[in-house]
């Protein structure tokens, strides 16, 4: 690993060159449509008529400079950790005893997914909400996405992120903080609480590595009682069938990144397919990802891939960790206080009996809406859950400390 040599923390304005824009309007306008069949639907990947639609709709619609004021409107610094340069969003919440939060997002996510959250996490005072609810958000983008890319060098897998996270909120001054995240995000805030868990004060996760119940497990199934046992088998069905159909793009992301990246880099439509089918497919939606997530702000977050080219360097970390000397081996235990914000059309089914051999549940809530991105898909609904669980954190504490 790179030493460590210079923890400056400096502001950052997101400022895209219109050349850059101009560019991504031509080769939009110059798209070389495949063939294909009629009548499958989404069922072979994403339909030449829905993304001809959709394509048509950035190229002459879409208002990337009014997504990009927005984005600056929260405080935004770099700093180099561990030989890479970190972006982050800071947002500060008007209540001084506020809880710092730092919060993750995913593959093929973004700190786009957090717009609609942050303002009530940080300041629930102006959204109808509890003052003593308040956060101070870090917003990282993960090494080798979007601002934080392309990383360098080899080895960027989600412990060796976390390690960086944790650097970073050191550097902001916070010595005790929660974490919350999905996805790649899920993976990297369950191993801050693992490995930090005097500096951890809880972990909230909307997906739980590791917590779906195996075929093989079914022997153990008898224990369960009937709901339980109805959850498990379907939580292995899922598993299956994500095995057997959709994990494609992680294999390839895991094998040859690299090679994905020449076309990824080069085409818009190309990279827009490739976000747009996991926002269709991982989401609470019917015949589109609109029906689950504003259109508008999936296209900001398929920019900033487009805009940084970190489209092979974010596909990495899939590499990585496929790589890395512990693939393959079972979880480590945590200890940190750990919830769960279950949504139904996740990728997996998360079976608590399950999570239990290697975490720390202590809250567990199913919601009957909402998939894979709930920040974007429900927005009211995580951040309820991010506020109760914190709160019953403290009220704990207190009773652990008037005890």
């Amino acid at each position: 690993m790179t030493t460590l040599t210079d923890d400056s923390i400096h502001p950052f304005r997101v400022d895209i060159p219109q050349g850059d824009l101009d560019d991504l309007h031509e080769r939009l306008d110059r798209t070389r449509w495949p063939d294909e069949l009629p009548g499958v639907g989404w069922a072979y990947g994403v339909p030449r008529d829905y993304l001809r639609e959709l394509a048509r709709y950035w190229r002459h619609e879409y208002d990337w400079r009014a997504a990009e004021a927005r984005l600056n409107e929260w405080p935004q610094f770099t700093t180099t950790i561990d030989g890479a340069d970190v972006h982050f969003a800071h947002i500060r919440s008007p209540e001084p005893d506020a809880t710092p939060l730092l919060m993750t997002h995913g593959w093929p996510g973004s700190i786009v997914e957090f717009t609609e959250v942050a303002g009530p996490l940080t300041d629930p005072r102006a959204h109808g909400g509890d003052p003593r609810d308040a956060f101070h958000l870090v917003l990282p983008s993960i090494p080798g996405f979007g601002f934080s890319g392309p990383t360098k060098e080899t080895g960027w897998e989600y412990r060796r992120v976390a390690a960086a996270f944790a650097v970073l909120m050191e550097r902001l001054g916070y010595a005790r903080y929660g974490v919350q995240g999905g996805d790649w995000g899920a993976a990297v805030s369950r191993e801050l609480g693992r490995t930090r868990p005097g500096r951890v004060v809880g972990v909230h996760l909307n997906l739980l590595p590791d917590s779906s119940a195996k075929q093989s497990d079914a022997a153990e199934w008898e224990r369960l009682g009937p709901a339980e046992r109805e959850r498990a088998a379907a939580s292995a069905e899922r598993l299956r069938a994500w095995t057997r159909d959709r994990q494609g793009y992680a294999d390839i992301q895991s094998t040859r990144p690299q090679t994905l990246a020449y076309a990824l880099v080069d085409s818009p439509v190309g990279q827009l397919a490739w976000i747009a089918e996991k926002f269709k497919e991982w989401t609470d939606s019917r015949d589109r990802p609109e029906d689950a997530v504003d259109r508008d702000r999936m296209l900001t977050n398929v920019m900033l891939y487009w805009l940084t080219g970190t489209a092979g360097s974010s596909a990495r970390i899939y590499y990585e960790r496929a790589h890395a000397d512990y693939w393959g081996t079972p979880p480590e235990p945590s200890t940190a206080p750990t919830a769960l914000a279950d949504f139904p059309r996740d990728n997996f089914i998360p079976v608590r009996h399950v999570a239990e051999r290697t975490n720390t549940i202590v809250r567990w809530t199913s919601f009957d809406r909402g998939g894979h991105f709930p920040a974007m898909e429900q927005p009211d609904l995580l951040v309820a859950d991010i506020r109760a669980f914190f709160r019953q954190l403290r009220e704990a504490g207190s009773e652990r400390d008037s005890a």
